[in-house]
C-alpha cells in the first residue's frame, strides 16, 4: 500500500505523462492510423516527454497499473534507456497486468540486442507452454522475429518448428483460427519500431 505522498507523486506523473490527450490509449497502436500531421505531432510530444522524464519517475510509473507501465515502457524505448532492460524483463515474465507486456516487447525490439532477444525467448519458453493463457505471446513472437532478422539470428526457429511450442500454444484455447501468422506479428513490430524511431529523433534533438 502506497503512502499518501507516494500516491500523490504517482498521480502527478500520470497527469503529466500518461493521460494527456489519452496518450496511453494511442500507444496501443491507434497512431498507425493517424494522418501524417497528427502522427508527427504525437511523435514530437512523445519524444519531448521521453527527454524530460527522469529515471526515478519512470521507476514510479512501472509500479503502477497497465496504463502507467505501458506509457513508461514507450518512454523508455524512445529515450533508449537500456538500463531498464532487466526490470522490463522481470515485469514481462511476471505478467502482472494486461496490455503492458506488448509495450515491453516493443521496447526490447527497439533496443535491438541479443540480450533483448534472450528476454523475449525466455518469455516464450515459459508462456507458450500455457495454451490456456492468451497473454503477450504474439507480441513477443513478433518482436523476436524482428530481432532475428536484424541480428541475423534464428532464435524463433525452435518455437516455430512443426512440433514446436508455438503450434502447441495456438492449438490450445483460444484456438489457432484466432491468430494471424508469425510474419504478420513481425510486420506489426516493425511498424511500431519505426514510430519509436521517429519519436527518438525528437527526443534526441531536445537533449542536444
Amino acid at each position: 500500500m502506497r503512502h499518501a505522498d507516494e500516491q500523490a507523486e504517482l498521480l502527478k506523473l500520470i497527469r503529466r505523462y500518461v493521460t494527456p490527450d489519452q496518450r496511453y490509449l494511442k500507444l496501443g497502436g491507434s497512431f498507425l492510423h493517424m494522418t501524417e500531421r497528427k502522427r508527427t505531432k504525437f511523435a514530437r510530444e512523445l519524444g519531448k516527454a521521453a527527454s524530460e522524464i527522469t529515471p526515478g519517475e519512470l521507476a514510479i510509473l512501472l509500479e503502477g497499473g497497465w496504463r502507467e507501465r505501458t506509457t513508461a515502457a514507450w518512454l523508455i524505448a524512445v529515450a533508449r534507456r537500456t538500463e531498464f532492460r532487466e526490470r522490463l524483463g522481470e515485469l514481462l515474465l511476471a505478467s502482472e497486468v494486461c496490455f503492458a507486456g506488448s509495450a515491453y516487447c516493443i521496447t526490447f525490439a527497439t533496443f535491438g540486442t541479443q540480450a533483448d532477444a534472450d528476454l523475449l525467448a525466455a518469455y516464450l519458453d515459459r508462456y507458450l507452454r500455457r495454451p490456456d493463457l492468451y497473454y503477450d505471446q504474439t507480441a513477443a513472437m513478433g518482436a523476436l522475429l524482428h530481432l532475428d532478422a536484424k541480428l541475423g539470428a534464428g532464435q524463433a526457429t525452435k518455437f516455430l518448428a512443426p512440433d514446436g511450442l508455438w503450434h502447441q500454444w495456438i492449438d490450445g484455447p483460444p484456438r489457432k483460427e484466432h491468430h494471424d501468422t508469425p510474419d504478420s506479428y513481425r510486420e506489426s513490430t516493425g511498424q511500431f519500431c519505426v514510430f519509436a524511431d521517429e519519436s527518438t529523433e525528437y527526443c534526441t534533438a531536445r537533449k542536444r
